[in-house]
């Protein structure tokens, strides 16, 4: 199962990672996002890893937290780190619809690691958790690509992502309005930043 490939890294991997991650330039996207919520919003993030910067970021901004993560290990860091939060063991893709209710959902580096025939399923899914008019803040991969990466923070990892015109109306198609579609290049790594509302 992809899946346990993905746990299991992360479980071996998550200290590595974290502290690695902070090459990766996200405040300037979570910015867009909070400057857009009302005060004391509830926030899920999917794929929440240790809780550093994402969660982190909205809690010391007044927000509330929800963060999902299949991985053991990276929830208890995010617990320990973000103690304000929320966090649960979970794999995103067997939540199910209406299963929560919240104004953004935000995820950085996690859709990448199910495959990509789930992608759309799970965006109609997110799209049923928003309030009318709720954001949505992802990472994706920029082009097409599945496979295995066989030293990942010194683990073997799956990705797998369509290219970025894909991911754009695959986005549009599930019901929401882009408000932002760039490609970053911070860490040496490219990756499209979508940040859209729900139409």
């Amino acid at each position: 199962m992809k899946s346990n490939l993905v746990k299991e890294g992360y479980n071996q991997a998550a200290e590595r990672y974290l502290a690695a991650r902070d090459q990766f330039r996200n405040l300037p996207y979570l910015e867009k996002v909070n400057i857009v919520l009302a005060p004391n919003s509830l926030i899920l993030d999917l794929g929440c890893g240790a809780g550093k910067p994402v969660d982190e970021f909205f809690v010391k901004r007044g927000h509330r937290v929800i963060g999902i993560d299949i991985s053991e290990k990276q929830i208890e860091l995010a617990r320990k780190h973000v103690p304000a939060g929320k966090f649960l063991v979970g794999d995103m893709t067997s939540l199910a619809r209406g299963a929560y209710t919240v104004d953004a959902v935000v995820s950085f580096y996690a859709i990448s690691h199910i495959p990509r025939t789930l992608h759309r399923e799970l965006f109609e899914t997110i799209h049923s958790w928003l309030r009318k008019g709720g954001y949505l803040l992802v990472t994706m991969g920029s082009t097409e690509w599945e496979g295995t990466e066989q030293d990942f923070h010194g683990v073997k990892m799956y990705w797998s992502h369509f290219g970025a015109e894909t991911n754009r109306e695959m986005i549009k198609r599930c019901g929401f309005e882009i408000m932002l579609d760039e490609i970053d290049a911070s860490g040496g790594e490219k990756h499209q930043v979508i940040m859209a509302r729900k139409r």
